[in-house]
């Protein structure tokens, strides 16, 4: 697949890297040329100066034999005209644009980004998506990652196995006939820096990190099993008011009334308007690097801190000061994985990559095949993929017994009907089912394959 991507910043970079390691042919363009030189040096893609939205440099870049432009860059505009020239002279059949700014998002505004208006096929809004991403480990303390999959009825979770877990030493096979009814799978493990594919007789270690498909209503349940039995925050603690932490707080006041707020928030016109549009919330206006303010947003007595600022540096300080003076539990917003490997050394107890959720989204509509939706875990070493089975799918009619799967591939869950099945041996897969999976960067070919659309379907 030839693929053009307009930005060469940490999230251009991510995807450029993705691409270019599964044999795409790459082009990227920026202004920059510091991060074009950098990106050609250490990818094996080709860079261009310039700008994104110039038909020239789209020209000197190949649109006219791209498949695909991915538009990336800093700035909405260019993203969208990027989007727009590449349509217009040269035809290039899937476009996709990062649009941060939730104006261009209102539902009444919803037909501005058809085909006959601003032609962009996928629009990935992350402030959006890393919000919800941030909810969703509000919502279940004791994980370290919940991604959902088959319209929210399915949920990947990433759980530690701490000295007190129950199901430590036990082979997986056993606790599927201990806990008949739960519908959850072991799928990954990683350990002491690896990621494996879990097998039926692999048992889970103190350190482990184990990656668990299950029922969306499960989730709860299954971080039981696990021994995390912590309680949902009461009082929370939000460092930086912007778009992240505003969607954040507006949603909990929506959806859990009860729970005590408060934003602390650099900019004082922010902090004004941040203010004025939430109903509950008390907003703070300073630094949440001060221990002042800190103390005054009675972080003593909170049961979280969530800092999402625009400065990784600000996010891990604060989350760190946060601890330090008595917060119950801290998650911070961290762009930089140089910086992710430090956070438990520094008592952060979660971190969220925003450029991961990018990426991921980006992921599910280059792989080929009916893939549904893709999150990449581990800096990409491996992928919970959902995808949808048709007729002349190699896996459908035979039982999981039979099946000659890939070593690098374990199923997770089937969606079928509105019910979520968990695998056994006995299971058919049926065309039309959603099957949710893990799969190691090398298998991620075996899965388009195993859901390609076969030529005889047509």
């Amino acid at each position: 697949m030839k693929v053009i991507i307009c930005g060469a910043g940490q999230v251009g970079y991510g995807i450029a890297e993705r691409l270019a390691e599964e044999d795409n042919d790459v082009s990227v363009i920026d202004t920059s040329a510091s991060l074009v030189s950098r990106i050609t040096e250490t990818l094996d893609v080709r860079g261009y100066v310039g700008h994104g939205a110039h038909p020239e440099v789209l020209k000197k870049a190949g649109a006219d034999q791209a498949d695909m432009l991915i538009a990336v860059t800093l700035y909405d505009e260019i993203n969208m005209i990027a989007c727009q020239v590449a349509h217009s002279l040269f035809n290039v059949p899937t476009k996709i644009a990062r649009i941060r700014s939730q104006n261009y998002m209102q539902p009444e505004y919803s037909d501005l980004f058809s085909r006959d208006h601003l032609p962009i096929d996928v629009i990935i809004s992350p402030e959006i998506e890393v919000g919800k991403m941030v909810l969703r480990r509000i919502s279940f303390p004791g994980a370290t990652d919940v991604v959902r999959f088959a319209d929210d009825h399915i949920s990947m979770v990433a759980i530690e196995c701490m000295e007190d877990c129950p199901v430590l030493n036990t082979p997986l096979n056993q606790l599927s006939q201990l806990f008949p009814d739960l519908m959850a799978t072991v799928t990954g493990i990683y350990r002491n820096g690896k990621l494996y594919v879990a097998h039926s007789t692999d048992q889970l270690l103190v350190g482990d990190l184990a990656y668990v498909i299950c029922q969306r209503d499960h989730t709860r349940r299954t971080l039981g099993l696990f021994g995390h039995e912590e309680q949902e925050a009461g009082r929370m603690v939000i460092a930086g008011g912007g778009n992240i932490g505003y969607y954040v707080a507006r949603t909990i006041e929506d959806m859990q009334p009860k729970t005590k707020i408060k934003i602390i928030e650099s900019e004082r016109e922010r902090a004004v308007m941040v203010s004025d549009q939430l109903n509950n919330t008390i907003v703070i206006n300073g630094s949440a690097l001060d221990q002042n303010i800190l103390q005054q947003a009675d972080i003593q007595d909170a049961d979280l801190m969530v800092a999402l600022t625009n400065s990784d540096q600000t996010n891990i300080l604060s989350a760190a000061m946060a601890k330090r003076l008595g917060c119950r539990s801290a998650m911070a917003l961290i762009n930089n994985s140089s910086f992710q490997e430090i956070t438990a050394s520094i008592g952060i107890d979660a971190y969220i990559n925003p450029k991961a959720v990018t990426i991921s989204r980006v992921l599910q509509h280059v792989r080929k095949g009916r893939i549904r939706s893709v999150y990449a875990i581990q800096k990409g070493e491996a992928e919970v993929i959902e995808a949808e089975a048709l007729e002349t799918s190699p896996l459908v009619g035979v039982p999981f017994r039979d099946l000659e799967l890939p070593s690098g591939i374990r199923i997770g869950a089937v969606y079928r009907g509105g019910t979520v099945i968990r695998p056994d041996g006995n299971l058919k897969i049926k065309t039309g089912d959603r099957v949710v999976l893990f799969a190691t960067a090398e298998s991620v070919r075996h899965v388009e394959q195993m859901f390609r659309v076969s030529i005889q379907y047509f």
